[in-house]
């Protein structure tokens, strides 16, 4: 996919992720996956780990070839996409207690990801 297509993706997912609270946890947290999948991609296609025909579905299935150059160029991406995935069994399809906590998380992490897609980028 194109980067231009990538951010049109992501901005669209965070406007209607502003209509959510850390209350609403559970679409938090999978609405940051999806953002965050994006702004990842572009992060990927930008520093040529990946091609715009190939795009990456979750961090954790990349090869590790490919996530060892992400390490090294996009430390702080990759992290974050870690995070949120992390996140997603125990309070997405789980009962962890500190839900509202984890939902300020994701939060964080998709904002972490934002910048690292649009650093240099202009935009």
């Amino acid at each position: 996919m194109r980067i231009e297509d990538h951010v049109a993706k992501a901005q669209s997912i965070e406007r209607s992720l502003a209509r959510c609270t850390a209350a609403d946890y559970e679409t938090v947290i999978e609405a940051a996956m999806l953002a965050g999948t994006h702004w990842f991609n572009i992060v990927l296609h930008r520093t040529n780990v990946l091609s715009t025909e190939h795009d990456a579905m979750h961090a954790e299935f990349l090869s590790a070839h490919d996530r060892r150059k992400v390490e090294a160029t996009a430390p702080a991406a990759l992290r974050s996409l870690d995070d949120i995935e992390r996140l997603r069994t125990p309070y997405v399809r789980g009962n962890m207690p500190g839900g509202e906590q984890a939902a300020a998380r994701a939060f964080a992490c998709l904002a972490r990801l934002r910048e690292e897609a649009l650093r240099d980028t202009g935009s």
